[in-house]
């Protein structure tokens, strides 16, 4: 298995590598990581393909064949959020006491540069019982378009199961939530600000939508791996100067679902709640994010199989929930049974001193190889 160096020397290339999710707007992307990872893979004896689903932007799809056709998926992701505010640079991949920062070393290159290794490993024999495939995807920090062009162009027969890279503290993570994000607007009647009461003030209606989104949180049981759905007021603009009463104010909110929800039907609900608060008053448009949450039976082949690398290795062994999405519950919905799993913790993902340890990236890279090699056919049957 790779050493410390090789993990040290892969992921310090991953990290300055700059990716940023251009958010459908100007900037190269991940073209440039996908290079990266393409020649890396192909330098270590993997068939590696560019498969570009957005101008400009390719997922990286390797394939390791296996005594079965049928695959395991490995899959992370190649986009990272902005590097807005750090306090690190983000481009150096500097190392201290053993962690590596930088912009994505923990979500997602520490998790991507875990199943690199793992896939290298498995390539140079013996031949693993299934097909491992390896997607590096774009997109996953906006619109998830990258798992979705993957599931469009699978170039494999059939997936059995997949892992899904992401930060999970090298826990199995078999629940995740889903989101719905969405506008609320009050619409109020704009006036001179010298005759208020002549106007209908949108910011003093919106002070209404605030205080009554914090006192109601969503009304459902608890979910055991998740906890509550809870909902999150993240953007207020209201106003036009200084001297008008303003006319209209809006708030983005984030709502997290659980497994048993639809987040089309939150959203209708949610809307129907606060027109009943402010009737005529409110103004809701359609949802700008959409994802499902995540519930894949911790007894399903790929939970239990991971499970098993894990307690052959002296670690913990259960499953858990996660609160962010990732791109499992895509693969879940296309009928592919998913977990997530990888180095890093979520507190560190888009901070300002993202980092993730070394020893936790080559523990992931051998739990993923030991998976792919002890995965029994008849368990995913």
């Amino acid at each position: 298995m790779s050493t410390v160096n090789d993990v040290e020397t892969l992921l310090r290339e991953l990290v300055r590598t700059p990716s940023v999710n251009p958010r459908d707007g100007s900037g190269p992307g991940e073209a440039a990581l996908a290079g990266v990872v393409r020649r890396w893979l192909t330098d270590h004896g993997i068939a590696a393909e560019s498969h570009e689903v957005l101008p400009g932007r390719p997922n990286v799809v390797a394939v390791v064949p296996g005594r079965d056709p049928r695959a395991i998926l490995l899959e992370s992701h190649l986009d990272t959020v902005e590097v807005d505010g750090m306090t690190v640079d983000p481009y150096a991949g500097e190392v201290r006491d053993g962690r590596l920062y930088g912009r994505g070393a923990c979500d997602a290159k520490g998790p991507l540069a875990a199943f690199m290794l793992a896939t290298a490993e498995l390539a140079a024999g013996p031949v693993p019982p299934y097909t491992v495939l390896l997607a590096c995807v774009v997109d996953e920090e906006y619109r998830y378009r990258g798992v979705l062009g993957l599931l469009d162009a699978l170039p494999v027969p059939e997936v059995i199961g997949a892992v899904v890279g992401e930060p999970t503290g090298l826990a199995v993570a078999t629940a995740h939530k889903g989101v719905v994000r969405y506008t609320v607007r009050t619409l109020g009647e704009a006036g001179h600000t010298s005759r208020p009461a002549e106007a209908v003030n949108a910011v003093s209606l919106m002070a209404r939508v605030l205080g009554h989104l914090d006192a109601t949180p969503p009304d459902l049981p608890a979910h055991p791996l998740l906890g509550p759905a809870t909902r999150c007021v993240t953007r207020i603009h209201g106003g036009t100067g200084p001297n008008i009463v303003p006319g209209r104010c809006e708030i983005d909110v984030d709502r997290r679902t659980l497994p048993e929800e639809d987040p089309m039907a939150v959203w209708r609900s949610d809307g129907e709640e606060l027109k009943t608060l402010l009737p005529g008053r409110i103004e809701l448009d359609p949802p700008f994010n959409v994802d499902y949450a995540l519930d894949t039976p911790a007894d399903s082949p790929i939970a239990a199989a991971l499970c098993r690398a894990l307690a052959g290795r002296g670690s913990d062994a259960s499953v858990h929930g996660m609160p962010f999405g990732t791109d499992a519950s895509k693969l879940a919905r296309a009928g592919i049974p998913a977990v997530v799993f990888g180095p890093g913790s979520i507190l560190d993902a888009h901070s300002a001193e993202e980092s993730v340890a070394l020893a936790d990236v080559r523990f992931a890279a051998e739990v993923i190889a030991d998976l792919a090699r002890r995965a029994e056919v008849s368990a995913c049957d």
